[in-house]
C-alpha cells in the first residue's frame, strides 16, 4: 500500500500513479537485502567416530521385507560350538567445552546531559488499506485493471472517464448564421426570415449600386490601360481674334493659340464616333515659353461641358495653374460625342491684349 505524496490518497502498492489526482508515485518499493549473519566465534565441534555397523541375525534378515533369502545353512554337528560373547558397547561422544561468557564492561561515572532541541513532530500520513487486485474496466490507453472509484489508470495516468467530443459539424454549419446548433423550438423560422431579409437587402444594395460598381470598374481598366490621343471633326468657337482661329488648340504646335476676345467665350469640339474620355491635356496661354507665356491674357477657369451620345451632359469645373506647360485633367466619362471649353477667371487681361489657350488635347482608352 503506497500514499500519494500529493493529496495523501492510498493507492496499492503496484500501482504508479495516484487514482485521485494522476500523479506520479514514484518507483515500486523493493524488499531490504538480507542482513549479514554474525560469524561463529565458537569452535566447531570434535568429530566423533561412529561405531562399526553390526551383522544382521537370521531373525532380522527374514523379518525385514523384500529381502533376499539367504542360503540354507549347514546342519549342526553333534557338537555345539560355546557361545560367542556380545560385543562392548560403543563410548557415547563427550559433549563440547562451553564458550567462556564474555566479561561485561566496566560502568563509568553518570555525568550530567544536557537538554535537547524541541523538534516538532513531521506529519504522519496514515494510508488506509486498499486491495491489491484491482478488477473493473481497463484503461482505455494500456488496457490495465483498474477499481471502479478510480479516476486516472494506476500504469499510465490516463483518464478513465474521458469526456465524449462532440462530433463535427458540416462545413456549412461554420458560416454565420448556421453555425448555431439547431434545437427543439430555438427559432428556426425567425432565423429564416432573418436570413431572407438579408439577401433581399443586398439584392437590392446591389441593383441600386451598380451604377457606383460600372463606375469603379470603368475607373481600374482605365488606370491600369494606356491612354491614346483622339482628334475631334470639327471645331466651332463663339468667338476668336483674326489669325488666331479656335483650329489652333488641336494643330501640335506650342507657339500658336486660339485668341478669344473675353471670358465667356466657348468652343466646341465634335468627334466622329463615341468614346470614353480618360484625360484632358490643356496648355493655358499664348505658348510654353515663358517669355511669350506672360504677353497675352490668361483663363484661370474652365467650365467643361462633355455631351454623349444618349444625350447626357456633364459638367466639371477646372481651375487651371498661372503657369506655362501642359496641365492634365482626369474626367473618365464614356459615350463622349462633344467636348465644349468656356473661358472664365481672366488674368493679365489688359487694354490690347486677349485671352490666349495654346493646346488641348483629348485621350481615350485604348
Amino acid at each position: 500500500m503506497r500514499a500519494c505524496p500529493t493529496c495523501g490518497a492510498s493507492n496499492g502498492s503496484a500501482d504508479d500513479f495516484c487514482g485521485n489526482c494522476g500523479a506520479y508515485l514514484g518507483w515500486s518499493e523493493t524488499e531490504p537485502a538480507p542482513s549479514t549473519p554474525p560469524a561463529n566465534t565458537q569452535a566447531p565441534p570434535e568429530r566423533l567416530t561412529a561405531p562399526a555397523p553390526e551383522e544382521p541375525t537370521p531373525a532380522q534378515t527374514a523379518a525385514a521385507p523384500g529381502a533376499t533369502p539367504s542360503p540354507p545353512a549347514p546342519a549342526p554337528s553333534a557338537t555345539r560350538p560355546p557361545a560367542a560373547t556380545p560385543p562392548a558397547p560403543a563410548p557415547s561422544p563427550s559433549p563440547a567445552p562451553a564458550a567462556p561468557a564474555p566479561e561485561a564492561p566496566a560502568q563509568g561515572p553518570v555525568l550530567p546531559v544536557l537538554p535537547a532541541k524541541p523538534v516538532a513532530p513531521r506529519p504522519v500520513v496514515r494510508p488506509v488499506a486498499a486491495p491489491e487486485e484491482a478488477a473493473g474496466v481497463p484503461c482505455p490507453a494500456c488496457g490495465t485493471p483498474n477499481l471502479p472509484g478510480r479516476r486516472f489508470c494506476r500504469r499510465c495516468a490516463a483518464p478513465l472517464h474521458p469526456e465524449e467530443k462532440p462530433a463535427p459539424l458540416p462545413w456549412w454549419r461554420t458560416v454565420w448564421p448556421f453555425r448555431r446548433r439547431a434545437r427543439a423550438s430555438s427559432g428556426r423560422v425567425v432565423r429564416g426570415l432573418v436570413i431572407l431579409a438579408v439577401l433581399l437587402a443586398l439584392c437590392a444594395g446591389g441593383f441600386l449600386l451598380l451604377p457606383a460598381g460600372r463606375a469603379l470598374i470603368e475607373d481600374t481598366k482605365d488606370k491600369m490601360g494606356k491612354p491614346k490621343a483622339v482628334t475631334p471633326v470639327a471645331i466651332a468657337a463663339s468667338a476668336e481674334i483674326p489669325r488666331h482661329p479656335a483650329k489652333n488648340t488641336t494643330d501640335g504646335l506650342n507657339n500658336r493659340y486660339w485668341g478669344a476676345p473675353g471670358p465667356q467665350a466657348s468652343v466646341t469640339y465634335t468627334f466622329g464616333k463615341p468614346f470614353r474620355l480618360v484625360d484632358l491635356l490643356i496648355t493655358n496661354g499664348a505658348s510654353k515659353s515663358p517669355e511669350e507665356y506672360a504677353r497675352q491674357g490668361r483663363a484661370l477657369r474652365v467650365d467643361l461641358e462633355v455631351t454623349t451620345q444618349d444625350g447626357d451632359k456633364h459638367t466639371k469645373q477646372i481651375t487651371l495653374s498661372d503657369k506655362p506647360g501642359s496641365q492634365q485633367v482626369s474626367t473618365g466619362i464614356s459615350d463622349v460625342k462633344t467636348v465644349r471649353l468656356v473661358l472664365s477667371s481672366p488674368a493679365g487681361l489688359t487694354k490690347g491684349r486677349h485671352l490666349a489657350l495654346a493646346e488641348v488635347e483629348f485621350f481615350q482608352r485604348s
